[in-house]
């Protein structure tokens, strides 16, 4: 597993709910998702990003899963999730001005995981 990018916790913010212990597990997650599955990305403003993901049937439910439980803990955070064709998932997230580092993180988490695919 020396492949894997290793956990960089430190822009997890305060307002941030999910349990210490949990938190690598979940950016573990987001990275299988990103690995696996994005084809594109593109900053539409400083607050939104848009994911382009690839997937069979069910994959949307599977983001939309995670992106609740990512909402669950991360209030701040705004999913939507689209499916604008078969096998295309389209992840939106939106932060308030006070998070763009944290979705500044997210998209370079999803660049760096995708290079490594």
């Amino acid at each position: 597993m020396t492949d894997q990018i290793p956990a960089d916790l430190g822009w997890v913010p305060e307002a941030c709910t999910l349990p210490t212990a949990e938190q690598p597990l979940r950016l573990a997650e987001f990275d299988a998702l990103f690995t696996a599955s994005v084809r594109a990305g593109e900053r539409l403003a400083p607050r939104r990003l848009r994911v382009v993901l690839a997937g069979d049937a069910g994959f949307a439910q599977v983001v939309r899963d995670l992106a609740d439980r990512e909402t669950r803990c991360c209030s701040f955070f705004t999913f939507t999730v689209g499916t604008p064709e078969p096998g295309v998932v389209r992840l939106d997230v939106e932060v308030p001005a006070g998070h763009v580092e944290v979705l500044d993180a997210l998209e370079a988490r999803a660049a760096a995981v995708r290079s490594r695919a």
